[in-house]
């Protein structure tokens, strides 16, 4: 299994009310991707709740292989999620990981 996680920081200058809806808007576009991306077995979107920390939004998924992974990068619907995000973002760090259990 590959575990795929990706973290994001958003601009500083954000109201808190439009920050929250841009973070609540991209959790559910992301969330409700697997009804459209088949290779997606497990998809979940967190806010960071610790202001001592410099990420906003942390998205963690699982996939078979990472061809699956590409093929959900790829894929339309979440290309929409990720250029909905992109104006408001200044860092993202991403990891795909093979889990050593599986």
């Amino acid at each position: 299994m590959i575990n795929h996680i990706v973290m994001f920081q958003l601009q500083t200058d954000i109201d808190p009310d439009t920050r929250l809806s841009i973070m609540q808007s991209f959790k559910q576009s992301i969330e409700s991707l697997p009804h459209d991306i088949s290779c997606i077995r497990n998809i979940h979107v967190g806010f960071n709740c610790n202001p001592a920390e410099k990420w906003d939004i942390c998205l963690t998924s699982l996939f078979d292989t990472m061809t699956d992974v590409q093929t959900y990068s790829q894929h339309p619907k979440h290309q929409a999620a990720a250029t909905a995000i992109r104006p408001y973002v200044t860092q993202r760090a991403c990891v795909d990981y093979e889990d050593e259990k599986d």
